[in-house]
């Protein structure tokens, strides 16, 4: 690796493969890293021609030996967009290979044990690993955590937290998404993993104890796909194949209740068949000297109440988040009142990496492995709680 460049290789491609794709060859346009990524291989199955994609996203070279593309001595960092059950493999391989760098797309793996191998050989071969919880980078949600860390909303007490979709009804074919063994959960790893870490993240505290959890699966089976051998990203408009039926294996629905730390109660929802609900990504923060709104379908905006204002004019106020001499990252982007969206906070989640991996501070905290192994426990405690129908503390969950 030469100092102002890094090699980088990219295991997957789908749907996540696109937007990391678009963040490494987007940074250097609209940011002024200090490490330039290069694109150099990325890796795909036979079938998934991974060559078609190398020359549409800007790779050099593709690859369909993961093994090979992670160990080879040109690459410097491995970026990881594979199915869920397979973001341990290629991660500790890199890390044992010596890279400089290793991201990871959420949750951080199928299983509460390859999170933790995955958090442990990060820390003892001392590779900076990190996890892509990018709504952590919405300028909205970035300026959430620097108003609660500043003490605008006081002592916390309520937090609530939702991420509903619609997408996964009984004409939605067999996927890996919809497998235990493949995905590790349904809606509670794929979404409540997001409002987990972005809630803990702005809320500046952590769950100690799960209070109540419900587990649903609405759609049992599910049609089999014939002749698609990639099935990285299928959201709608796929076709099944003649009248075969799988079993699903993961829920479609998980609702839970928490405990924090510092006294506050909380509640998370996460749904893929919530008619109406197309990318219903919401929290609401209460203090005890204000409070925050987020939804994602209005992304650039940003809802705070400041309780500590005479009663007579308190209400909420609708803040918009791209001003860039205050509002995070919005100032490499577009002038005030122009609006980003949702790829690019895959772009400001690259900048900081390169950041870090040049010593520097990021502008807000990354999700380490450590802090996404965090969130797997207090997922596995939840789906604990589901099974067993009792209180779960986060201590019993190792």
């Amino acid at each position: 690796m030469d100092q102002k460049t890094i090699n980088v290789a990219m295991i997957g491609q789908g749907f996540m493969g696109k937007s990391h794709s678009n963040a490494w060859s987007q940074v250097n346009k609209f940011f002024n890293p200090p490490i330039t990524p290069v694109m150099h291989t990325v890796y795909g199955m036979e079938a998934e021609h991974p060559e078609v994609f190398a020359k549409k996203w800007g790779w050099a070279n593709a690859s369909t030996n993961w093994e090979e593309t992670v160990k080879s001595p040109e690459i410097g960092l491995v970026d990881i967009v594979t199915p869920n059950f397979m973001h341990a493999p290629p991660a500790k391989a890199a890390i044992l290979a010596g890279k400089k760098c290793v991201t990871c797309e959420k949750p951080i793996a199928g299983s509460l044990d390859d999170a933790r191998a995955m958090a442990e050989a990060s820390e003892k071969y001392n590779v900076p690993s990190f996890v892509w919880f990018v709504y952590r980078r919405c300028p909205a949600v970035a300026y959430a955590h620097q108003m609660v860390k500043a003490g605008m909303l006081g002592d916390i007490l309520h937090i609530r937290a939702t991420y509903l979709q619609d997408w996964a009804d009984e004409n939605v074919p067999m996927t890996w998404r919809f497998k235990k063994e493949t995905a590790g959960s349904g809606a509670h790893g794929d979404l409540n993993a997001h409002i987990t870490d972005m809630t803990r993240f702005v809320a500046g505290v952590e769950i100690e104890e799960i209070c109540g959890c419900i587990s649903k699966t609405f759609v049992p089976k599910r049609k089999k796909l014939t002749g698609l051998i990639n099935q990285t990203n299928i959201i709608g408009g796929a076709q099944a194949g003649g009248d075969e039926y799988d079993d699903v294996t993961v829920d479609d629905a998980v609702l839970y209740l928490a405990k924090f730390n510092n006294g506050a109660v909380g509640s998370f929802e996460a749904a893929r068949q919530a008619t109406g609900n197309k990318n219903a990504n919401y929290f609401e923060i209460n203090g005890t000297k204000g409070a925050l709104k987020f939804a994602f379908e209005r992304m650039n905006e940003l809802q705070f109440y400041d309780a500590t204002r005479p009663s007579g004019i308190q209400g909420w106020t609708t803040i918009l988040c791209t001003h860039g001499a205050d509002h995070p990252y919005v100032a490499n982007w577009w002038p005030d009142g122009h609006l980003i969206g949702y790829e690019h906070t895959f772009v400001n989640m690259a900048y900081d990496v390169l950041k870090v991996l040049n010593g520097e501070e990021p502008t807000i905290p990354l999700a380490t492995f450590r802090d996404a192994y965090q969130t797997q426990r207090i997922l596995e405690a939840a789906l604990i709680c589901a099974e067993e129908k009792r209180f779960v503390k986060l201590d019993e969950v190792k």
